[in-house]
């Protein structure tokens, strides 16, 4: 059976109402639990457990200690290409949005990789818009076998493909497959994808249970804050999570809660999630799954990062960029632009007076990795640059 079915039998809309309708005595009774269920999350994302914050935020950070020791792990974003056949309103990269494109070639993703060597990471997670064109999937498997040569950990974010396209990545060295459902919701799932392969919602959703056959030891899932209600977002997302630990047990299962940035389209988000809400969201994440690691990338500002990295947080990138070679400034020669997915030459005048590829959205943290590395470890954390598992295991 896949989540699929699963997901269909979900009543969001019941469990949405029965969350609004918490009491302070359901907090106080699920709150002290050992153990906590799908029924405990939803009373502890309520309105009525955003009186219980403090406690909520203790035992979070309590058991975030007791499992994953005093560490924060440090990843970047490696942008392999911006180019992009999907039509969705939020993303900077959409096909219709005319953006300045580029695909790295093998010597300057290495000349990347490289950089993020120097700066000390040991795992990186690679990005790329979904264009069969330019993003191949042998091209992919080939900038992984590169970079595995000095990068132990990679781990890869593309348009979900069939479990046999994924075994080439894995025998080139990539350990974990990251794919955000982005919204939850059919309708404003719908809605915000209006073209291209990305409109296919189940074919999506069950990306994880084919990365997971095809043999990736990490699954990663997430869902972008601002498409739609965030309490329908999170107890989905609980749900899918809970399934995977139960069905796809073999492989580590990470969390990320992101929420959206400006980007090119200028879309503005239809809900609203401040940062109480997310931090309740994190540490009741954190009791319903207490192994499984939860991310915190540079979408968010220096400030709540600083404040909620002891909470509950196991992971987080930093010195991040999010358009292809941000780190190094290569790829220069490859620039164009599209409009409406038909690349323009660009004119000389243009030519000259642009310097790099449209980011897929602004980050918020803008701070060094050497600087966040040195606040981590302020806040009492050490800092862990590469993969502790994948160290045990080799």
């Amino acid at each position: 059976m896949s989540f699929v079915g699963a997901f269909n039998n979900l009543s969001l809309s019941g469990l949405r109402a029965s969350c609004l309708n918490s009491t302070e005595s359901d907090v106080s009774r699920v709150i002290t639990n050992p153990t906590h269920t799908l029924s405990d999350f939803i009373h502890l994302i309520s309105p009525a457990a955003s009186n219980r914050l403090e406690q909520l935020a203790q035992k979070s950070k309590d058991l975030t200690q007791q499992r994953f020791g005093k560490t924060i792990r440090l990843f970047a974003p490696l942008y392999l290409s911006n180019e992009c056949i999907n039509n969705c309103s939020y993303c900077g990269f959409s096909r219709d949005n005319p953006i300045i494109r580029s695909t790295l070639s093998i010597p300057q993703v290495i000349q990347e990789g490289e950089e993020l060597k120097r700066q000390g990471f040991s795992n990186v997670l690679l990005v790329a818009g979904e264009h069969p064109k330019f993003v191949s999937n042998g091209y992919v498997a080939e900038c992984i076998a590169e970079l595995s040569k000095f990068i132990p950990s990679i781990s890869v974010e593309l348009g979900p493909l069939k479990t046999h396209e994924y075994i080439p990545m894995i025998s080139g060295g990539a350990e974990g497959l990251v794919v955000y459902q982005e919204t939850y919701d059919r309708n404003a799932y719908k809605a915000f994808h209006t073209s291209g392969p990305k409109k296919k919602f189940d074919w999506r959703l069950s990306t994880p249970e084919r990365a997971y056959a095809a043999g990736f030891r990490r699954l990663g899932i997430g869902a972008l804050f601002g498409l739609s209600d965030w309490r329908s977002e999170a107890i989905a997302l609980a749900s899918h999570a809970l399934w995977l630990q139960k069905h796809c047990w073999k492989s580590q299962l990470t969390i990320s809660l992101p929420r959206l940035r400006p980007c090119a389209g200028e879309f503005e988000p239809v809900d609203i999630l401040n940062d109480n809400n997310l931090t309740q969201i994190i540490c009741a994440f954190r009791l319903l799954l207490p192994d499984a690691g939860i991310v915190l990338s540079t979408r968010e500002p220096a400030n709540f990062r600083n404040g909620i990295m002891t909470l509950g947080v196991t992971l987080m990138s930093a010195g991040s960029h999010t358009e292809p070679g941000g780190y190094t400034g290569t790829g220069t020669e490859n620039l164009h632009l599209t409009k409406k997915g038909k690349i323009i030459k660009l004119d000389e005048k243009s030519a000259k007076h642009t310097n790099s590829a449209t980011e897929q959205f602004n980050i918020a943290d803008h701070r060094s990795a050497a600087t966040v590395a040195a606040h981590i470890k302020k806040m009492g954390l050490e800092p862990v640059w590469k993969d502790w598992e994948g160290s045990i295991l080799n």
